[in-house]
C-alpha cells in the first residue's frame, strides 16, 4: 500500500505560520522515522512527500530524506511555475528521479494568480517532462480550478483533499455539482485525504465522512482515486490508524481490484513509481 500524501518539516514558527497554536500538535519536527511504526502496524509500504514549503530549498530537503528512507517513493515538490527561465529549473530537476511532480499552495492564491497565461503556461511545461500536478485548493475556489482545468487537457492533474469540501458545517450541496463537473475531466485524479481536518476535529461523524467518500467514488470512478493521509496534518483531529482504519471500513464495499487501485496500483500508476 501507498501513502499519496505526507508531510515532513523541521519545525519553523516563522516559516511555518499556516501551524496556529491551535494546531500545536503539530507544531514539531517530523520525519520518516515517525512512520515507521504506523505503517508497520498497517502494512503500508511507501508513501509520496509532498511539499510544505514553497522554495526550491524545500526539493533539496525532501531528496536528502528520499536519499536516507525507503518508505519514499516519490516526491511533489515545488517549482516557480511563473519564472521565467522555468525551462531551466525543470531540466535540472528532472536529473532527481524521486520527483514526481509539483505543487504550489493555490489554497492560499486568488484566482487572478492561478488563471494568468504565465501560470497556465508553466503548468503546461511539465507534462514535457513527465511530471504531475498537484491541485491544493478550498472548495470555495473548484470554479476557478475548474476553468484552470479546461486548459490543462493534456497535464495528469490530481485534486488533494478531495478539493477540502467544508465537511464541518455540511454545506456541501455546491462542493458535490463542483467535483461532478471537475471529475469529467479523465486526466484529473483525486485523493482521498485531508478530510479530517475540515470537519470538527472532535466531534466528526463517520456518516459525514462517507458522503463526501461516496461524491469522490461516484464522480472519478475507483481508477482515479487514490488513498492519502496529510500526515502529520491528520494529528490534529485523529492518530494516523484512525484514518486509515476510516478508510479501510469505507472500502468494505468495493470489490479487491477496486482496493487494490485505491490503496496501491492508482498511486504507482500516476506517480510512475
Amino acid at each position: 500500500m501507498i501513502d499519496t500524501h505526507v508531510h515532513f518539516w523541521n519545525f519553523d514558527a516563522k516559516r511555518d505560520s499556516w501551524i496556529t497554536e491551535e494546531m500545536s500538535i503539530i507544531r514539531n519536527d517530523f520525519s520518516p522515522k515517525n512512520l515507521m511504526r504506523p505503517y508497520s502496524e498497517l502494512k503500508i509500504t511507501g508513501c509520496i512527500a509532498v511539499q510544505a514549503n514553497q522554495s526550491e530549498e524545500e526539493n533539496k530537503f525532501l531528496l536528502t530524506l528520499a536519499e536516507q528512507n525507503e518508505i519514499i517513493k516519490g516526491i511533489v515538490g515545488w517549482i516557480d511555475l511563473k519564472n521565467p527561465n522555468l525551462e531551466e529549473r525543470l531540466k535540472y530537476w528532472s536529473s532527481f528521479k524521486k520527483i514526481k511532480g509539483w505543487r504550489h499552495v493555490l489554497q492560499a492564491e486568488k484566482a487572478d494568480f492561478f488563471l494568468a497565461k504565465d501560470f497556465i503556461n508553466g503548468v503546461k511545461k511539465l507534462n514535457n517532462y513527465n511530471y504531475t500536478y498537484d491541485l491544493l485548493c478550498y472548495h470555495n475556489q473548484l470554479p476557478d480550478i475548474i476553468k484552470l482545468v479546461e486548459q490543462l487537457d493534456n497535464q495528469p492533474l490530481v485534486l488533494d483533499h478531495c478539493g477540502k469540501p467544508d465537511v464541518k458545517s455540511g454545506a456541501i450541496k455546491t462542493w458535490k455539482e463542483n467535483i461532478k463537473t471537475l471529475a469529467q475531466k479523465p486526466n484529473v485524479n483525486c485523493k482521498i485525504s485531508g478530510l479530517l481536518v475540515e470537519a470538527d476535529w472532535k466531534n466528526w461523524t463517520e456518516k459525514q465522512l462517507f458522503e463526501c467518500f461516496d461524491t469522490i467514488i461516484e464522480n472519478f470512478g475507483p481508477e482515479r482515486v487514490m488513498y492519502g493521509s496529510d500526515w502529520p496534518v491528520v494529528l490534529v483531529s485523529r492518530p494516523y490508524n484512525d484514518w486509515f482504519h476510516l478508510v479501510e471500513k469505507y472500502a468494505e464495499r468495493l470489490t479487491f481490484q477496486e482496493k487494490e487501485n485505491l490503496f496501491l496500483k492508482n498511486a504507482n500508476r500516476f506517480y510512475k513509481i
